[in-house]
């Protein structure tokens, strides 16, 4: 049985809401950030929409480092437990994060989450946030690196559509290559809208479902080094 952070009312801080609350939201993430710096916790964000993939790539990650480092989970969902159920299965540390009807995560829940996790035991936590490509990006929520999944899918102006988004990322994970084909979808222009926003960002294509590319995600992470400096 898994630990399960449910947003009371009132707790979520929304989109709409006014600037003091927004800069409350960020005392709040650094606050975040400052707690998992002091007991040597590499934090990532991931985003997207549902359906592109967030899942599966974390499974994917956590399996091929569950061996190597201490992982832990959080996973942000309006109702269900279906996500952090999949992840569960990997035997690592899973707190779901259930928002209600809110569509992100905000700093206050995973502060509440957090308390939830002994983090002495932890070296890697991963936020999987509420498949959604636009409120998550307004809120941040004390992670040191944000990776965007963006399925071919999705369609060709996902990116476009969603500049804010990108723009913020570290990394940017292009899933379902394999079904680019098929929806007459050119990954090249996907990779170029997503340099036009943020000409810094690393971009990997992958196949979560098979695994391909997944090791280059976690090498765009720089994970690796973090392990060997544990």
């Amino acid at each position: 049985m898994r630990d399960v952070v449910v947003a009371g009312p009132g707790e979520v801080f929304d989109v709409e809401l006014d600037a003091d609350l927004m800069r409350e939201n960020e005392r709040l993430a650094r606050e975040n950030a400052d707690l998992l710096e002091r007991h040597d916790v590499n934090a990532i964000d991931i985003m997207g929409s549902i359906g592109s993939g967030k899942t599966s790539l974390l499974g994917q990650m956590v399996r091929r480092l569950k061996k190597k480092c201490r992982i832990a989970v959080l996973e942000g969902d309006l109702t269900t437990t279906i996500d952090s159920d999949l992840i569960a299965k990997h035997g690592v540390k899973t707190v779901q994060i259930n928002t209600g009807k809110e569509c992100h995560l905000d700093a206050n829940l995973v502060k509440k989450a957090l308390m939830k996790i002994d983090l002495a035991a932890v070296d890697l936590l991963f936020i999987e946030n509420v498949g959604n490509l636009i409120c998550p990006a307004e809120f941040p929520l004390g992670s040191q690196k944000r990776i965007v999944v963006v399925s071919v899918t999705e369609g060709p102006y996902m990116v476009v559509k969603h500049p804010f988004t990108f723009s913020g990322a570290d990394v940017v994970v292009v899933n379902k290559i394999d079904l680019a084909r098929a929806m007459k979808v050119s990954i090249g222009k996907i990779e170029r809208d997503i340099k036009r926003i943020n000409s810094r960002v690393q971009i990997v294509r992958t196949n979560c479902r098979s695994g391909e590319g997944v090791a280059k995600v976690i090498e765009a992470l720089g994970i690796e080094q973090l392990i060997g400096a544990i």
